[in-house]
């Protein structure tokens, strides 16, 4: 994994912006992270669609050089933790989660994770319906302005079009962010990109081995 990052002064908090799809907090030692969708690989191929193996495995790698490498203490799951109920791939996550057992887990609960109340009440972590607020911020699954907190959101699964030479182009997962409000792009990489509805925000593209800011 190569990782790259970006620091930007939000609300007179530090945040760093990464390539590997996640945020640090560092006031807070917090890994911030939105919509991982376990379960949605082994879904997949229970109703017949080839998915490529060792997704979720990758993902949770990918997690876990980040939590170490920044030495966070919590980690913050802004909505979609889950894609379906309890299935093969949480038994992969329930694996993983021993190797990080001192940590605080917090999920802000997403469109996915609502149907599955019960379930999710089992988690070792921090469960939060709707919304939660840490000062400054406004943590809330699908983006929406807050007059009083700067909100971070996620959903989207944000991405950006851009120009290469030649009248060529490509498609980038982004961070979006507006002064009010941060959407952040989806952990899992078995997602699709949303290209089309930028509107006013700013845009941090990344790949697997830079990250900018437009």
């Amino acid at each position: 994994m190569t990782l790259k990052s970006l620091t930007k002064t939000i609300n007179s908090q530090t945040l760093i912006f990464t390539n590997q799809r996640a945020l640090f907090w560092v006031e807070k030692r917090a890994l911030i992270i939105s919509d991982l969708h376990i379960g949605k690989t082994s879904y997949f191929r229970k109703n017949g669609i080839a998915v490529p193996s060792g997704i979720l495995t990758d993902d949770l790698t990918r997690l876990g050089a980040l939590l170490i490498h920044y030495e966070a203490a919590e980690l913050i799951i802004v909505g979609d933790f889950l894609h379906v109920g309890r299935n093969a791939d949480f038994q992969i996550f329930e694996t993983w989660l021993q190797e990080f057992a001192h940590l605080k887990i917090i999920i802000i609960k997403g469109n996915h994770d609502d149907i599955k109340s019960e379930f999710m009440s089992q988690l070792p972590a921090e469960i939060h319906e709707d919304h939660l607020i840490i000062e400054p911020f406004n943590f809330i699954h699908v983006p929406n302005e807050d007059e009083d907190y700067f909100t971070i959101s996620g959903h989207l699964h944000p991405g950006v079009t851009v120009k290469l030479e030649r009248n060529k182009y490509v498609s980038l997962p982004c961070f979006r962010y507006t002064d009010r409000q941060l959407v952040l792009p989806a952990f899992s990489k078995f997602t699709g990109l949303d290209t089309k509805s930028c509107g006013d925000f700013n845009c941090i593209p990344f790949t697997e081995e830079l990250i900018f800011e437009m």
